[in-house]
């Protein structure tokens, strides 16, 4: 395996990252076997890539991918239904429906979406994030149930979603915000009974990186289809622009990447994570782009950006090999963290890194 130097464009790094998937996978073999967030995210990446590319075999990745999955009567093969992780993919199904009319697309979208209704939530309102976590709230969440369900309630005009996800938007913010380092906290347990939550406030021990990136993700992917004189908008986006520059503090000034556990870059055992930063690096980028953010800080995103290229390698057959990807993680201390094995090429980390590279593409040109 080698090192890979030669000057690529951002999103010919998108396209290369896509290919080394396709590569790997066919489809309708994408893990795990399920209607599931981690194809979710790797998918709507190359999504995106499709819109700048017009690629036609990232479209049709994709839709084979939702049509092993999508039943012709509308209902999901295989998902859990009291999961927010399971919600997510749902994204890719809008423009399915709007390229082919298909009405199972359709069906499906009011399936998932309408779960949302009735999910069972905290005795302030929020969302649990599984069933077998009971009262629980974790930052991803957001990522996994508001792009779809207000890009559902601009679609379909059913607005109620609208307040409905931003309410649990500033609920988890209200929540999880740490005063000293303008950070969020992975998760928070209303009744403090987790065996992760702090016996008084309930609160997850640690700023884990990638939790928090998809948090201002998910915010900027709703603002593209919240109403602009929302009552919640102007809150919202001052909590993504307080957030992003808060995380510009903790990036490492050597290499541009940000730590597994963001405030804790000192400690000899912590590491440089590749995933979370893809997704601070896309935050920036995009709230810069749609006006949020100045422009000085597109330095951070530049430098975030190429950090995680200089890790970047081949592989034998010249596929990109993506690494220092933090495996799927659940909430607990410092050590449960720096503990987690990592992954190359996983769906999620690839899907952050494509994220990433479609996005400074926009800001390069």
């Amino acid at each position: 395996m080698q090192a890979f130097t030669s000057v690529m464009t951002p999103i010919q790094w998108a396209q290369k990252a896509c290919e080394a998937l396709m590569a790997k996978f066919e489809p309708e073999n994408l893990p795990p076997d399920r209607f599931h967030y981690h194809q979710g995210v790797f998918l709507s990446g190359m999504e995106k890539c499709w819109r700048q590319t017009g690629e036609q075999k990232l479209l049709d990745y994709i839709k084979r991918w939702v049509d092993s999955q999508v039943l012709e009567d509308g209902s999901i093969k295989k998902f859990k239904s009291d999961e927010l992780d399971d919600i997510q993919p749902g994204v890719l199904l809008f423009n399915l429906y709007e390229l082919t009319g298909d009405e199972r697309y359709k069906k499906a979208l009011h399936t998932l979406v309408h779960l949302l209704k009735s999910w069972p939530t905290n005795a302030s309102g929020g969302f649990w994030h599984k069933g077998h976590y009971p009262n629980q709230m974790w930052l991803d969440g957001l990522y996994m149930a508001g792009p779809i369900a207000v890009q559902f309630a601009k679609t379909f005009s059913q607005y109620e979603y609208f307040d409905m996800m931003t309410f649990q938007a500033l609920l988890m913010e209200q929540h999880t915000k740490d005063a000293a380092t303008g950070l969020l906290y992975h998760g928070w347990d209303e009744t403090k009974q987790a065996a992760w939550a702090d016996p008084e406030t309930g609160l997850a021990p640690e700023f884990w990186g990638r939790a928090i990136g998809w948090y201002p993700v998910a915010l900027l992917e709703m603002f593209e289809h919240l109403p602009e004189d929302h009552p919640d908008k102007a809150k919202l986006v001052a909590i993504v622009q307080d957030l992003l520059i808060a995380l510009t503090k903790f990036q490492d000034s050597a290499t541009g990447l940000w730590y597994q556990v963001i405030d804790k870059g000192d400690r000899p055992d912590n590491w440089l994570e590749n995933s979370c930063t893809s997704l601070f690096v896309h935050a920036i980028a995009k709230a810069v782009r749609c006006g949020y953010l100045d422009a000085k800080y597109m330095e951070y995103a530049w430098k975030g950006y190429h950090g995680v290229i200089d890790t970047l390698k081949l592989d034998e057959n010249g596929h990109v090999v993506i690494g220092n990807i933090c495996i799927g993680t659940g909430i607990g201390d410092y050590a449960h963290y720096i503990a987690r094995p990592t992954s190359e090429n996983d769906l999620h980390g690839a899907g952050a890194f494509i994220l990433m590279c479609v996005e400074m593409n926009l800001a390069a040109k």
